[in-house]
Parts: structure tokens; sequence; C-alpha cells
């Protein structure tokens, strides 16, 4: 298709940190191509699918984890992408890789690693994301990373929007490269983060009800989604309760991504830009839901926190978890010698290289990892969902 005069071009793109000589290219790919199969190849992308999206290590097939999401996610943005004219390709790069810096156990995990390295400069998910595409792995010979295109690192890294106040990880790649942090991201960023959205609201709407922490009557009090269960029930008004959840969050998921492409397009409109640096210099978002369904999205986040995030059960497991995950930092801050072989032989000798380095291997756990190695060193434990 005809990619839009204000969408990220491929053959324009401001290059690689590491020059790549043409003979090495492999296969008919630009290079938002290569970033994305760069992506799926990667070790983090493989680890996603024992990291908590929802539930902890859940038992049941059925339920969501990191990669499943980023997979889901990668869909939704595709279809928005390709509706506004832009690069599918590099849409997709920044909706599978959104998530890879999550340590284990998700949003838990990740507030016990930043306690527990907040003498050296805390720990942030979405800038450890960069610092394994940049540093951590390691595929090539020649140098650290996955040595992405500039476009893909800019949109991870901001994706949600400039960074006024970037965590040192971030700001540790912003001074070896220049992400232009201050600016806003190409509308292919900004899809990737609302695709996040719609997935999360919808999807997690689904494992809650599957797995009996919330029901049909409940979700049904929010206003967005009774709207569009009417719709669904009008639609099979003689289909048992239990079979319309699929088709309600279909119907969710299209009704946001509708109103997020007539919105974006109105916008698109308005301020005319004519290169996805006009985009950068915009000064405000571009892609976005109308006030109206903007409203009733972060109604929806609301009540997802009061009733499924902040259920009890999910408080007491989150609770587990981030005991977990801060015993083994202090466990492997104390002693490093207790890291594995690879890990020990390249720790820095002073802080605070060496506590980040610490921070980076248990980052990388997944939550099946982490429980062994608790086991291992700390003793007995049992969690996770029985679904």
């Amino acid at each position: 298709m005809t990619l839009a005069p204000y969408a990220a071009d491929p053959y324009r793109s401001r290059g690689r940190f590491h020059a790549t000589p043409s003979a090495e290219t492999r296969g008919p790919r630009d290079e938002f191509q290569r970033d994305r199969d760069r992506i799926i190849h990667s070790i983090s992308f493989r680890r996603l699918r024992h990291k908590t999206q929802v539930f902890v290590a859940p038992d049941g097939d059925h339920y969501r984890v990191r990669l499943t999401h980023s997979i889901e996610v990668a869909q939704i943005g595709r279809t928005i992408a390709r509706a506004l004219g832009l690069n599918e390709d590099l849409t997709e790069a920044l909706c599978l890789g959104h998530d890879l810096g999550h340590p284990p156990f998700g949003h838990a995990g990740e507030t016990a690693l930043d306690r527990a390295l907040t003498a050296t400069g805390g720990f942030d998910h979405n800038a450890h994301t960069l610092r394994l595409l940049t540093h951590i792995e390691a595929p090539y010979p020649a140098h650290p990373g996955l040595n992405l295109s500039w476009e893909t690192l800019e949109g991870l890294a901001k994706h949600n929007g400039p960074l006024a106040k970037p965590s040192w990880a971030m700001a540790e790649i912003d001074a070896a490269w220049s992400l232009d942090l201050d600016s806003w991201p190409s509308l292919e960023a900004q899809v990737a983060a609302l695709a996040d959205d719609i997935a999360y609201d919808n999807h997690d709407i689904d494992d809650g009800v599957r797995a009996g922490l919330l029901t049909i009557d409940q979700v049904r009090q929010d206003p967005l989604v009774a709207s569009n269960w009417d719709r669904a029930r009008a639609r099979y008004p003689d289909v048992a309760e239990h079979r319309l959840l699929g088709e309600l969050v279909r119907e969710q998921i299209g009704a946001m991504v509708n109103d997020l492409i007539a919105e974006s397009r109105r916008r698109l409109a308005e301020a005319a830009p004519g290169s996805v640096e006009d985009v950068r210099a915009a000064g405000r978002a571009l892609i976005g839901f109308s006030d109206e369904m903007a409203a009733r999205e972060k109604a929806l986040t609301r009540f997802m926190y009061a009733n499924l995030y902040h259920h009890p059960q999910q408080l007491a497991i989150a609770e587990l978890s981030g005991r977990v995950v801060a015993a083994l930092a202090d466990a492997y801050l104390n002693d490093p010698s207790l890291l594995p072989d690879g890990w020990r032989e390249s720790l820095p000798a002073e802080n605070p290289a060496r506590a980040r380095h610490v921070g980076d291997f248990i980052a990388g756990m997944t939550d099946r990892y982490a429980l062994s190695r608790y086991r291992e060193l700390i003793g007995p434990i049992e969690i996770g969902d029985a679904f």
C-alpha cells in the first residue's frame, strides 16, 4: 500500500548505531521489517511466554501471558496503521517489543526491583527494554545489542510521549545516540501505545471472567461495557451469557479501534503534517480517542483496577511475588558469587554498574525461573493462580 506522507519511511531511516555492510543484509527486507524480525528472534521475546500479564504463572493454558498479549497488541496496531496509511512493519515491531523489559511477576516484580535498586537509580521496565535491545542481547559477533534502527528505538523509548525526566538507563542510551526524548514520537509509536491500551482493557476482561474474579453482571456495570453488551445481546438474543463473552470483547475492541481511527483522521486533517518530522514537532499527540471515548476508557481502567487488578486474591499474590523478587535481589546484591557463570564473570567491580548488572539478571528472569532460584537459594514457596 502507499504510505501517507507523515508515515515513517524505512528508506529514509536515520540508520543504525553500528554500521552494517550491505553484503550482510539477508533477504529482501527493509529496515523496519528487519527490526521486527530481530525482535521476534530475540531471547527476550521468547521469555515473554513465561512472564506475567495479569495472572502469575497460570496453570490454565487459556490465559494470556506477556507473549500472547504482545501478539494481540501487534494485530490491533497493524489494523490501525493500515487504516491510517502508516508503516505497518514499524508499528508491528513496536507492538511486539514494547513489553520486553518487564521483570518477572509484572508490575509487582517491577516495584520490588525498583525498590531494591533505589540507591543505584532504580528500575523502569520501559528503559530496560531499550537496555536489552542496545546492550544485553548479544546475538551478533561484532557488537552488543540487536542494532535496531533509530526509529524503532525512538518509538520504544517514547511511545507514551516525550520524556522530560528519563531514568538513568534511558539517559545513558540517549547520551550514546540521541533519541530526541523531548519530542513526540512517530505516529506508528503513538498507535502502538494505544493498541496496547485497547488490548489489555478488553482481553483482561476476558481473562478475569474466565478466572472467576469477575462476573458478566459485574463488568456490565461499566457504561462502555454495558453499551457493547447490549449490542452483542441484540445480535444474539437467544445465546447463553457465557457464549457472549467473546462477542463482547470483539465489540469492545471494534468500538475503540473505530473511534481511534476516526479521531486520528480528524487530528491529522487539522494538523496537516507533511512529514514524520512535522509529527515529531506537532507538540501534541495526533493519534488518540475522541473525548467521549477517552473518558469511557479511563472509567473502564478504573473499574478494572478496582475489581480485577486490586482484587484481594490478586493483591495477595502480588505481595508474595514482590517478596520473591526482593529476596532474590537481596541475595544477589549481597553475594554476587551466586550469579551464574556468565553473569558472574562479567560483573563490574564497582557500583552503580555492579548493582545494575544484578538488576539486569533478575529482570531477565521468567516467573518460573525466579521461583526456581528462590527455592534453590532461600526456601520453599508456592505461588500461582490455580485456575
